[in-house]
């Protein structure tokens, strides 16, 4: 979260890493709008990932040297935002997924900084039959992201072939590693 002033708020961190994946949340949405997802994005996520990724942009990693820019903080990586995007959507649109077929219309909107949270969302735009393989369809799907303020940060179109309910084992509802008797649809949250 930003201050008036501009500043980052830190968010603490676990103990685990420092990593706030942990705090990522599942609200439900309309009965058949799937689920809005929510994760706060550290610095720890920030610095991490942009040296695993060997991206050597001042901007994600030298605060003296991001002070002196129009944004007066370091930005969180553009491709950081993107996967965790796409990863938050996962339970909802692709863990049946046999492969991811495309990425496009990337567009980011606004910068993403330390202690942001980001929220997705995803909205099925088109589907069909696949021509060479019986047990799956091509899914394409809209993903947006937003920060707390509710401002877009980023949206795509993305496009997993995903298996048919018929061929899903386990199902959407209740995916691979899913804890037992833990469902992901809307209608299986407890509402206390």
């Amino acid at each position: 979260m930003r201050s008036e002033s501009g500043t980052t708020r830190g968010i603490s961190s676990p103990a685990i890493g420092g990593s706030c994946r942990a705090l990522c949340r599942i609200h439900p949405r309309p009965k058949g709008r799937g689920f809005l997802l929510e994760s706060p994005v550290t610095e720890t996520d920030n610095v991490w990932f942009t040296n695993v990724t060997m991206n050597l942009n001042p901007m994600h990693f030298n605060e003296t040297y991001a002070a002196e820019t129009e944004f007066g903080e370091r930005l969180v990586d553009g491709t950081f935002v993107i996967a965790l995007a796409v990863g938050m959507s996962v339970i909802d649109i692709s863990v049946n997924a046999t492969a991811n077929l495309g990425y496009d219309e990337v567009r980011h909107h606004a910068p993403v900084f330390h202690g942001d949270t980001i929220f997705a969302e995803s909205e099925v735009v088109d589907k069909r039959e696949s021509e060479s393989r019986e047990h799956v369809g091509i899914v394409t799907t809209e993903l947006r992201a937003f920060n707390q303020d509710g401002d877009l940060v980023l949206s795509l179109e993305r496009t997993p072939m995903v298996l048919k309910r018929a061929f899903a084992q386990p199902s959407a509802e209740s995916p691979p590693g899913w804890p037992e008797g833990v469902g992901t649809q809307p209608d299986d949250l407890d509402s206390s």
